[in-house]
């Protein structure tokens, strides 16, 4: 033995069932857990069978909790929460409907918050470099473009 554990299928499934009931997961993260316990590709694909049957997988409620968590939490923007998904491949018609659970006034108020809060606590007193740290704060958490630097300008005179 070289000292890497080996699992049954079903010692396999358990442990992806817990895995899968901690948190929501994406399959690309259920299929990359499997390879790294070195499990083969066709236990791999009938372990995921298993989970899905049984509900412990879900890319929708992946999505949507996805979608919930990192707007609610994180304050992020549609673009970023669009690229996260999509790096987890999820398809474009999951991301566009969970991106539906956020409602345009509940974006928009996050969005004016969070820029604002951001702008007050700013200790720069250049303007452009001041303009420039409160965009690049906002654009790296994915909100547009366009309501980046329309606020900015607003906020900073």
């Amino acid at each position: 033995m070289n000292g890497t554990k080996t699992y049954t299928v079903e010692e396999a499934k358990r442990k992806l069932e817990q895995y899968c009931s901690y948190q929501e997961r994406c399959h690309k993260e259920v299929n990359q857990k499997l390879l790294n316990m070195h499990m083969i590709p066709q236990a791999i694909d009938q372990i995921i069978v298993h989970l899905l049957d049984n509900n412990f997988l879900n890319e929708e409620r992946f999505a949507n909790a996805f979608v919930r968590g990192k707007f609610r939490i994180k304050k992020w923007g549609r673009y970023r929460i669009t690229q996260e998904l999509k790096q987890k491949d999820i398809t474009k018609n999951l991301i566009t409907a969970a991106l539906k659970q956020i409602t345009d006034a509940e974006y928009m108020q996050t969005f004016h918050e969070l820029s604002e809060k951001k702008a007050a606590s700013i200790k720069e007193t250049n303007t452009q470099k001041k303009k420039k740290k409160l965009a690049d704060y906002l654009l790296y958490r994915g909100w547009e473009s366009h309501l980046v630097y329309d606020k900015v300008n607003q906020l900073i005179q």
